[in-house]
């Protein structure tokens, strides 16, 4: 086990003997603590008096700054001393007098010889408990803190540490400025202070510490006399929420006129008292403090991306943060912040080394023992303790704890909290320039949102490879042509349940077991179809790739076919189908398919009919695996966690078993509607459904972008044609466009649910809003507000490994560049209003449509 080097022993030797030198520690009748740690090495004494009250503590008040006011208040007069004779007198008597307000305390103190502490001790009990808080001073004070206040919000060192404790703290205080905000602080009113100084500043409350060269017994009856005389006072406890476990990485970014980039990091930590704190201390020594540390070595020396970088851990209560600051050029943000990321990974994922840590426990040990060099150190150290940490004995404990770090025990605490999940960052960027956040997103981008790469295997398979560990998980999607098309024209719905059995029997496993190794791992197996392509995909955690391997190879090549699963599945999609059709709406447009394309495979839709299902038998199924699941037509798609080198072999080895052979050639062109005119569909409904139909776009036709604007323009709540029926004239519903897609053709319809009384004025809107678009008279930014939607809605649609997967692998399998998704917007912004007028004049020509009427309708 690793021991720490005689080095940091001697260090620790050094240490042990001033923590156990003397304090003498005891309490007033009035419940005031006393410490006093008689130190003669100098003449000199230190005297503080802490309120155990801070910016945390000001509910009702909280983020007005209160206890900072107080401390600005305190010296400003009181019975016995105008606000000029305290300052003067402590000078006269070559002392120093000042305060300062934290978090958790307040804390007025005289630093002066120590024959003159006395005087510090008459001062001192004086100001802090007997203030008269001049209304005349407390309207000044107001301004002057004001001015302090807006002194702040223009130092951007300021801002981005606040803007991170905003971030990092939802609910805790901490989240407040301790000297407030300023239309908080500004709405304050002396009886404000008035009464949080009667409430907070009571002697049972607050803590008398003495270091210096002083004689405890003899400065027992000295104290007694300038705090004694205070009485106890009721005090009422303050709640303080605790911060909750953070979940995720919090950030904001914030451009303001600067000149360089600043960053602001803090990872959540357990406050000071918990037993890891040594090493979160040791680990901001290692990683950030000095210029040999590994943060200032490697993003400053070796990669000059930052002017400074520092890292301290700042816990003084139930939670605190691991800090990170960067201040570096503009230009260098984003790549700074990535950089330090990959440092403090690489450093957690590699560990720490015992010279390094011999190496920071020795800087521990020497700050401890250069806080002790002053009477003010020492007194400041007892402070703490009594008042932050509660135990005297505490930095004796945390020396204890410090001198048995091994490197073991930093790699364990490094990885349990330097985690992405525990970080909030801010940065403040010129506001003139690219900011860090869209700097870093560009970068984030190209890295966690890569493009696939192609590969064409000697059967003719071809595999897609998209490699991005953003998420550890991996997406294998299989796609191959298929559907109505490919089907027997009396067995449509054939690719539907073949894609469904592949998921089910193999000859190695029973769809029970398929079932059950999938859902161990907590994986996904999901088949699909559609109107032109069929398929399966895997979804698993990286360490489960080569289970997701085995049923992927399974269920393409060696599928099973078992009658009884066929029999149960074929029911099932059949059942599905008729409860379908109990929708209206369903009904309805399979209707109209059905009417519009005639003989055409897509008057079918994917699933079939209840008819043509009942005839799928084993042998149909079988003879289509052998159609369809060949090398030529077979399409991988791999996005996620995993590495290419690794995989390329073991898919080669899976996808030399399929049989050789293309893509089947179908006739799936399209010369105009089976039919055109009205069709009526009664049914016993209380509604009607108009549809109608005029032939649309096919994936691959040209004009496929310009039917996309032209499907949004007359779709969605915000479209004319919503607004006019259904906001207007209150005649449907519903109202909207949609499409049948295949790839060489399509149709495109529209439909509203209405009544038996308002489908005639419906059909009427829909020709007039033809008219209107056919005439190019488009509403100001109608358009723009499509294109708009339609890039968003993309956008959205495409945040997973799933749907990159599905997009590149069909664009692979129709012809299409495979990352041609990434021209979407381009495709779309390219669509003009003489283009969508061109679409509606040429397409929706009232002599090729077909209009279905279904529901309550009249005789």
């Amino acid at each position: 086990m690793p021991t720490r080097a005689p080095s940091n022993a001697r260090a620790a030797r050094l240490v042990e003997p001033l923590l156990r030198e003397p304090v003498d520690r005891f309490v007033l009748s009035n419940g005031l603590t006393v410490l006093i740690r008689p130190d003669h090495s100098a003449q000199v004494a230190s005297v503080q008096v802490w309120i155990k009250s801070g910016s945390i503590h000001e509910a009702p008040r909280l983020g007005s700054g209160v206890s900072h006011y107080l401390e600005h208040m305190l010296f400003k007069g009181t019975e016995k001393r105008a606000g000029r004779d305290i300052s003067a007198v402590v000078q006269a008597h070559g002392g120093y007098i000042n305060a300062y307000t934290s978090f958790d305390r307040t804390v007025y103190y005289i630093d002066l010889p120590s024959e003159h502490t006395e005087v510090a001790l008459d001062v001192l009990g004086d100001a802090v408990f007997h203030s008269q808080l001049p209304a005349a001073e407390v309207t000044k004070e107001r301004d002057v803190i004001l001015r302090e206040i807006d002194m702040g919000l223009d130092d951007p060192d300021y801002r981005v540490s606040q803007a991170l404790m905003e971030t990092a703290f939802r609910e805790h205080p901490y989240r407040h400025p301790v000297i407030g905000h300023r239309e908080v602080f500004a709405a304050l009113t002396r009886d404000d202070l008035v009464d949080y100084y009667r409430t907070r500043y009571v002697p049972n409350n607050a803590v008398l510490v003495i270091a210096g060269a002083v004689d405890p017994v003899a400065l027992r009856s000295v104290i007694e006399k300038h705090f004694g005389s205070v009485p106890r006072a009721r005090l009422a406890p303050v709640l303080v929420p605790d911060e909750p476990g953070q979940l995720a990485g919090r950030r904001i970014d914030l451009a303001d006129d600067v000149q360089v980039f600043r960053a602001a990091l803090g990872y959540q930590v357990p406050g000071l008292a918990h037993p890891d704190t040594p090493a979160l201390d040791i680990l901001s020594l290692i990683l950030g403090h000095g210029d040999s540390s590994i943060l200032w070595q490697t993003l400053r020396e070796k990669r000059k991306l930052v002017h400074h970088v520092d890292a301290s851990n700042w816990n003084p209560g139930s939670k605190g943060l691991f800090f990170l600051t960067l201040i570096g050029d503009p230009d260098k943000g984003a790549p700074a912040l990535a950089a330090l990321h990959e440092e403090i990974e690489r450093a957690c994922a590699r560990g720490f080394t015992e010279a390094q840590l011999r190496k920071a426990v020795r800087q521990a040990l020497v700050a401890e023992i250069n806080v002790r060099r002053s009477m003010s150190g020492q007194a400041s150290r007892l402070g703490i303790a009594e008042v932050v940490v509660g135990d005297l004995d505490y930095p004796a404990t945390y020396l204890q704890r410090l001198a048995s770090l091994t490197p073991a025990t930093l790699n364990r605490v490094a990885r349990q909290y330097l985690v992405p999940a525990n970080l909030s960052t801010s940065t403040l960027v010129p506001k003139n320039g690219a900011s860090a956040a869209s700097i870093a997103a560009r970068a984030a981008a190209a890295k966690s949102d890569p493009d696939f790469d192609a590969v064409t295997l000697p059967g003719g398979a071809r595999v897609l490879f998209r490699e991005n560990a953003r998420l550890p998980q991996v997406h294998l999607r299989v796609v191959w042509q298929g559907g109505p098309a490919f089907e027997p024209a009396d067995r449509r719905g054939a690719t539907a349940l073949l894609s469904t059995l592949l998921t089910l029997d193999t000859k190695k496993r029973s769809s029970a077991a398929v079932a059950l190794a999938i859902e161990e791992v907590g994986g996904s197996f999901n088949d699909f179809s559609g109107n032109n392509s069929f398929g399966f995909s895997l979804e698993v955690l990286p360490d489960d790739l080569d289970l997701a391997l085995d049923l992927f190879e399974q269920a393409m090549v060696y599928p099973a076919f078992k009658a009884t699963t066929v029999a149960r599945e074929r029911e099932a999609q059949a059942a599905e189908i008729a409860e379908e059709n109990d929708d209206i709406v369903t009904a309805a447009r399979r209707q109209l398919r059905e009417k519009f394309f005639g003989a055409h495979p897509l008057a079918a839709e994917s699933a079939g009919t209840v008819e043509s299902v009942a005839r799928l038998d084993v042998a149909t199924l079988k003879a289509l695996h052998r159609q369809l699941v060949v090398a030529g037509n077979t399409v991988i798609a791999v996005s996620g966690d995993f590495r290419r080198a690794a995989l390329l072999p073991k898919l080669k080895r899976i996808l030399a078993k399929l049989p050789r052979g293309g893509t089947p050639e179908v006739d799936t062109r399209f010369s105009g509607p089976a039919r055109t005119g009205e069709v009526l569909a009664p049914m016993d409904r209380q509604q009607v459904v108009v549809m109608e139909a005029y032939t649309g776009t096919g994936l691959l036709d040209p004009d496929f972008y310009v039917g996309e604007v032209t499907d949004e323009l007359f779709s969605g709540m915000s479209s004319n044609l919503f607004e006019r029926v259904r906001e207007e004239k209150s005649l449907a519903y519903f109202v909207r466009s949609a499409r049948i897609i295949g790839l060489q053709t399509g149709m495109f319809f529209f439909m509203a649910g209405t009544s038996t009384q308002g489908y005639p004025q419906v059909v009427k809107e829909f020709a007039a809003e033809i008219k209107r678009v056919a005439a190019g008279r488009f509403l100001d930014g109608e358009l723009e507000r499509c294109r708009t939607r339609l890039k968003a809605a993309r956008r959205m649609s495409m945040q997973s490994n799933a749907s990159c997967a599905a997009q590149a692998a069909l664009n692979a399998l129709y012809g299409l560049p495979v990352n041609d998704w990434r021209n979407y917007d381009a495709h779309i912004d390219a669509v003009t209003a003489a283009d969508v007028a061109h679409f509606a004049k040429t397409r929706f020509v009232a002599s090729q449509q077909v209009r279905l009427l279904a529901g309550a309708l009249k005789g």
